[in-house]
């Protein structure tokens, strides 16, 4: 979990979210809403647009992946900040990004299209990455080296204003590009296909198992061999090599311009969430029917061309309902509604689903913070540990993420060939455990992690203040909170994908997956707030903060046991929600003061 950006910090996020996030097509109108290929354009590409997509996709990858995945270390050693500085930086960048997917969905279902979104998004991501290369390069872009003696003291020159405002026009940059690749490759792919037939349904199975890996493969080679060069060779070839890469991937694309079958926008479902809420305000002083009387009152349309499946109508949530109700001035001459006015029961209950999952969904924020500082203050443990492998090999800090990715990929076929199997004899339930029970052990592992990283962590400390001439201990004492991390993982994150991807009706999948985008934006948010207070309000009487530059002479283990507590209070919280969580389907249609309802163990 390296990659400070979306799930970038996760090698299995984007894994889960190829693998789980998108459901193969079982009909030409699933995917996106308002996304269908008209009759008058051509077939789709299918495999011939695929060496072109793919190669794309896996040398962005490569680029963005191997440009960040070293990034904390890079503005400390180049850019002379201390850890808090640059945390805060990364903190704040990931959240930009990782909420703005939710902008290049809108931009490309309602106005451009996927391949035009991803082309100028692939420009700005080029044009990022070559800004952050220049500043390695080129001297007056970096303040001037300081000795690693002066920089554990902080007296090193800090970066101008101009520096710095090279180096976030850059990230600025490379979050519009995430903006508008992320939540478009993968429908662009399947795009190319026709999910009606035989042969475009293997396709779409193909080419999710090509894109599995060549991610795996990508993953492996930038925390290795990417972060060794930055590490050991040279920061201008360890960045230049992905920036030169990218370029190649923009190329690539334009090739297959002309293969590709190309998918005209028509609308977002962001539009239509709006929608409910406006009608249902300009409906506000309605009352709505009596029980029994509900026949005629309410606007219910057959379903349109790119619904699969119609929900009931409920009682949760009542207030929305109004914006379902039908009066004379509703309809236009056509018979259409008007927009902003009336909406469809379907309407109506998708933006419920959409509101019974926030609360779960807020629950991932805490503990994706605690996996978050794998990215921050786990390299800067490993900087302060032998990382030797032999006399002369010495492991990058940025590759010691490889153990949770290591975790994550043994575990999973051990769960899912061994563990499910047995744990359905037991439950009787088709995945062994609920998808709620996995997302609450996924979040009890966070807990263990960073109270194991806050234990190690004192023992690192104790021995380097102790016994201050003696060598580091090995840097493999991070394994144990690296394993953890890959449990919650394993657990959480792939739990919260399927949740959300099965609580949501298949069109509106777009937003399931974009749920998990706005976790970990709002998890480095919530981690850049808790470390600049942490920094700010411990220390003083002529200590050091919890955070100082010298961790030796800092406790961060504090820290981590901060996190710790933090994760159970969320852990109680989940259980609360989780409880009390009505799942799509069984909340029945009879009216009442509080909803009938169902309720689902975890």
């Amino acid at each position: 979990m390296m990659v400070k950006s979306i799930k970038e910090k996760s090698s299995s996020f984007f894994l889960y979210f190829c693998s789980k996030g998108f459901k193969k097509p079982t009909s030409p109108q699933q995917g996106t809403k308002g996304n269908a290929v008209s009759s008058e354009q051509k077939q789709p590409g299918g495999w011939k647009a695929m060496p072109f997509i793919l190669g794309n996709e896996t040398f962005e990858r490569f680029a963005t992946i191997g440009l960040l995945s070293n990034f904390m270390v890079y503005l400390m050693k180049k850019f002379n900040m201390d850890q808090v500085s640059a945390s805060n930086v990364l903190n704040i960048w990931s959240g930009v990004s990782n909420f703005a997917p939710l902008i290049g969905a809108f931009i490309s279902d309602a106005y451009v299209g996927r391949f035009a979104t991803i082309a100028v998004a692939s420009v700005a991501s080029f044009l990022g990455m070559l800004t952050i290369t220049l500043t390695a390069w080129i001297p007056q872009l970096q303040p001037p080296q300081c000795p690693a003696e002066q920089q554990l003291h902080g007296h090193c020159i800090s970066p101008s204003k101009a520096q710095l405002g090279v180096l976030l026009t850059g990230l600025g940059l490379l979050s519009i590009g995430t903006g508008g690749i992320r939540p478009c490759s993968i429908p662009f792919g399947i795009d190319q296909f026709d999910p009606t037939t035989e042969e475009g349904a293997k396709g779409i199975n193909s080419f999710f198992n090509w894109y599995y890996t060549t991610f795996t493969l990508v993953i492996l080679l930038t925390l290795t061999l990417v972060v060794y060069i930055q590490d050991s060779v040279s920061w201008v070839l360890g960045l230049g090599i992905p920036t030169l890469l990218m370029a190649a991937s923009i190329v690539l694309f334009l090739i297959g311009t002309r293969i590709y079958a190309h998918v005209k926008p028509q609308g977002s479902i962001f539009s239509s969430i709006a929608q409910v809420f406006v009608a249902a305000y300009n409906k506000r002083h309605l009352k709505l029917p009596a029980e029994g009387q509900e026949f005629g009152v309410f606007y219910d349309p057959p379903l349109k061309e790119y619904v699969l499946s119609k929900l009931p109508l409920t009682y949760q949530f009542r207030f929305l309902n109004k914006a379902a109700i039908t009066t004379k001035n509703d309809l236009e001459d056509d018979g259409s509604p008007k927009k902003w006015w009336l909406c469809s029961i379907q309407d109506v209950e998708e933006v419920k689903c959409l509101i019974r999952i926030i609360p779960i969904w807020a629950s991932g924020i805490i503990s994706f913070t605690a996996m978050a500082q794998q990215g921050t203050f786990t390299l800067s443990q490993a900087l302060k540990m032998n990382r030797h492998l032999g006399p002369k090999f010495q492991i990058p800090a940025g590759s010691m993420g490889v153990i949770s990715m290591l975790t994550i990929g043994i575990f999973l076929p051990v769960y899912d060939r061994i563990m499910v199997p047995s744990l359905r004899k037991i439950t009787k339930h088709e995945g062994g455990i609920t998808l709620l029970q996995r997302i609450g052990i996924g979040n009890f592992f966070s807990i263990l992690a960073m109270v194991a990283a806050g234990v190690f962590e004192q023992k690192r400390r104790n021995s380097a203040t102790l016994h201050p001439g003696a060598a580091p201990i090995s840097v493999f004492w991070l394994s144990p909170q690296l394993i953890l991390m890959g449990f919650c993982e394993a657990f959480n994150i792939l739990g919260q994908i399927e949740f959300f991807n099965k609580q949501f009706p298949e069109h509106m999948r777009s937003i399931a997956n974009s749920l998990i985008f706005c976790s970990w934006a709002g998890s480095s948010y919530l981690s850049s707030i808790v470390v600049n207070v942490v920094h700010h309000v411990t220390g003083g009487h002529g200590h050091p903060d919890w955070l100082t530059n010298d961790i030796n002479a800092g406790r961060l283990d504090y820290f981590y046991y901060i996190l710790a507590v933090m994760s159970a209070f969320n852990f109680l919280y989940f259980l609360y929600v989780a409880h009390r969580y009505r799942y799509k389907g069984q909340v029945r249609i009879e009216p009442k003061s509080e909803p009938d309802v169902e309720l689902s163990s975890m």
